[in-house]
């Protein structure tokens, strides 16, 4: 296996963390606290930022191998799989534009990755 392929795989990981975080803060966003402190400090809010600062490590190591050029096109998965996560997790819904918007950005990876 090529080791680039090693370094990209731990970028998308990296990507994948960081969209998880995103579903936390957003769950934790759609609920109501007693407190502006409790609303700040509780655990979906830790996590996410834990699991945030997971995805920069993780994306420190693989940018040092992962060309900078690839690293915007590879980043752009992440507005397709927070769409995902947003459909089974908070019952967000798909009109025509995101899933159009999805394809576009779909078809630009490829592209790019040919």
């Amino acid at each position: 296996m090529n080791e680039s392929y090693l370094y990209v795989g731990l970028y998308l990981l990296s990507i994948l963390i960081s969209v998880v975080s995103q579903l936390l803060l957003k769950i934790s966003a759609n609920k109501t606290y007693s407190s502006p402190i409790r609303e700040y400090l509780n655990p979906y809010v830790i996590v996410a930022y834990g699991f945030f600062f997971l995805a920069t490590i993780l994306t420190m190591l693989a940018l040092k191998y992962v060309p900078l050029s690839s690293a915007p096109v590879l980043e752009s998965l992440s507005y397709i799989l927070i769409s995902i996560l947003g459909y089974f997790v908070l019952k967000e819904k798909f009109n025509r534009k995101k899933l159009v918007g999805m394809a576009v950005i779909l078809v630009g990876v490829f592209l790019f990755n040919l």
